[in-house]
Order: structure tokens, then C-alpha cells, then sequence
């Protein structure tokens, strides 16, 4: 199309393309989010000045009381150090075997489609199931064990949940079993995303298969990255469906999180306070942590374009 017809049609896209889209649409859901969950959430916030046990209706102002024995609760200390290993451990070794199954399935193999599948599976399916599942097979006399007798490495059989030593390891490595898949399905998309014309240009001009990699896929992969870093460290500082399923916080305290500990005081303790007061500090941690995490990534996507 040429002429005055398309200018006009141009114009009209722009125009189209321009067009504000009023901002009273977004009442209604704003609203009941408002509703919903920030004006609750506001007004359980207020439960961690008092100290109420969660059943007595009589509730007493307590100021920052909690906040003060939080501070000085080895339990809470505890809780935010395995709360803190499980974060950083999660993002790092999931993140790194996501991207390494990414390369692996993004490769032309016959199987390659497969193979997505499969690595994706565990991922859809529920924390709880997986970790009951994974639960049965670390028992002493579970399948974990059962294999490694039966290929003549009995001396490597454990108590996995068991000992202080091992359980919080487990823990880790049973989360990373489910989720890095879900970090290769991201990865899959940003490497799809990179055009092969680059990568081939690149190796006619010398460049290495690690060359080719470390300045080319790794700065076009830098939205993906920010992505799964992000959902890893969030998710791993909130995590409490499999440590409570696997473990409960033991033995002893040796994978008590901050989410499982605050799950105890409410529910297990009566110290209703002092939960929100702990959720309080979790959710104030988490979106500073994010928040910083957030903005060193944007700035790392903009200065690898």
C-alpha cells in the first residue's frame, strides 16, 4: 500500500497505538484488592503490638515487645540463618541446573520435546505431594537407601532427615529436584528468543562455543535470568510447605525457616502476637531483599543491551 491511504492508515496506528486507556477501568479491581487483601492485612498487622493468644477475645497493647524478643530469640535467629542458606543454596544450584537442561534440551535432538516434559513435570506438580513423596523415599529404609544397597553402596546409606547434618541438604536438593525445571522452561524461552543468525556469524568470525556463550547467550538471556533469580530468592525465603511436610523444623531446629517458625507460634504456642510480629519482619525482609535484588538486575539487562 503507497500514497495518501497509507499515511492515513499509518497515522492511524500510531494514533491507536498512543491512545491512553482510562484509568477509572482499573477501579473495580483495585478496589477489591483493597479490600481483599490490603485492608486485612493491615489489620492483622496490628495483632503484633498486642498479646494475643489467638482464642482469648481480651487482647493487651504490648507496643514493640515482640519485635524486641524477636531480637533476642535464638529460635528466630536460627530460623532466619536456614531461612537465609536455603535462599541463597536454592538460587544458585537451581538456576545454574536450569540453565544447564535449557542448553541441553534447546540442542536439535530427537528427544529434545520429550525431554521438556519430563524435566517440567515435577514442577506442576503440589510442594505437599512432593515432599511426602520425598519424605518416604529418605526414610532409613526408603528408596533412596534400598538403591544405594543395591548397587554395593551401602557404606553411602543415611538417615537423610533425620541427622542435623544431613536434613537441611535434603531439604535443598529435594526443592531443587521440583523447580529446576520450571527455571529450564524460562531459560528454553530466552534461548529461543536469541537469533541463530548472531550465534553463526559469531562462529564464523572465531568466536568458541564458551565464547559464543559468555558474550552472546548470557547478555540476551539477562530478562530470563532476572526472572528466575527473582522467583528463586522469593520463593525460597518464604518457603514453608515442604521443610514442614519433610521435617517440621527438625531435627532439632536444624531447618526451622522463619515461615515454619512463625506457623509454631501462632498455631502450635498460642503467641498469636509474636507470629504477626515474625511475618511482619518476613515480609518487610523479603521486599528489601527483592527490591534491591530488582534493581541490580535492571541495571545489569540495560548495560548488557
Amino acid at each position: 500500500m503507497s500514497g495518501p491511504h497509507a499515511e492515513e492508515v499509518t497515522a492511524r496506528v500510531k494514533a491507536h497505538r498512543h491512545r491512553r486507556v482510562p484509568v477509572w477501568f482499573a477501579f473495580p479491581a483495585l478496589a477489591l484488592y483493597v479490600f481483599v487483601v490490603l485492608v486485612p492485612s493491615a489489620q492483622g498487622a496490628t495483632f503484633a503490638f498486642t498479646d494475643w493468644d489467638g482464642l482469648n477475645p481480651a487482647k493487651h497493647f504490648v507496643g514493640l515487645a515482640n519485635f524486641r524478643e524477636l531480637w533476642s530469640d535464638p529460635a528466630a535467629r536460627g530460623a532466619l540463618r536456614q531461612t537465609l542458606i536455603i535462599a541463597v543454596a536454592v538460587t544458585v544450584v537451581q538456576n545454574a541446573l536450569g540453565l544447564a537442561l535449557a542448553l541441553g534440551v534447546n540442542s536439535l535432538v530427537r528427544s529434545r520435546f520429550v525431554l521438556r516434559v519430563l524435566l517440567f513435570a515435577p514442577a506442576v506438580m503440589t510442594p505437599v505431594v512432593t515432599a511426602a513423596l520425598w519424605k518416604y523415599m529418605l526414610a532409613p529404609e526408603g528408596a533412596v537407601n534400598g538403591l544405594l544397597g543395591s548397587v554395593g553402596l551401602g557404606s553411602w546409606r543415611q538417615n537423610w532427615l533425620g541427622e542435623p547434618d544431613l536434613a537441611l541438604g535434603s531439604v535443598i536438593g529435594v526443592i531443587v529436584w521440583q523447580f529446576a525445571g520450571y527455571s529450564m522452561v524460562i531459560f528454553l524461552a530466552g534461548l529461543q528468543g536469541i537469533p541463530a543468525d548472531v550465534q553463526e556469524a559469531a562462529a564464523v568470525d572465531g568466536a568458541g562455543a564458551w565464547q559464543r556463550f559468555r558474550r552472546i547467550v548470557l547478555p540476551l538471556l539477562a530478562p530470563a535470568m532476572t526472572i528466575n533469580l527473582m522467583l528463586s530468592v522469593i520463593g525460597g525465603l518464604k518457603l514453608f510447605d515442604q521443610v514442614w511436610v519433610m521435617t517440621a523444623g527438625g531435627p532439632g531446629d536444624s531447618t526451622e525457616t522463619l515461615s515454619t517458625l512463625m506457623y509454631k507460634n501462632a498455631f502450635q504456642f498460642n503467641e498469636y502476637g509474636y507470629s504477626v510480629a515474625l511475618a511482619i519482619v518476613l515480609a518487610v525482609f523479603v521486599a528489601v531483599l527483592s527490591s534491591g535484588q530488582y534493581a541490580l538486575l535492571r541495571r545489569q539487562e540495560r548495560a548488557a543491551r
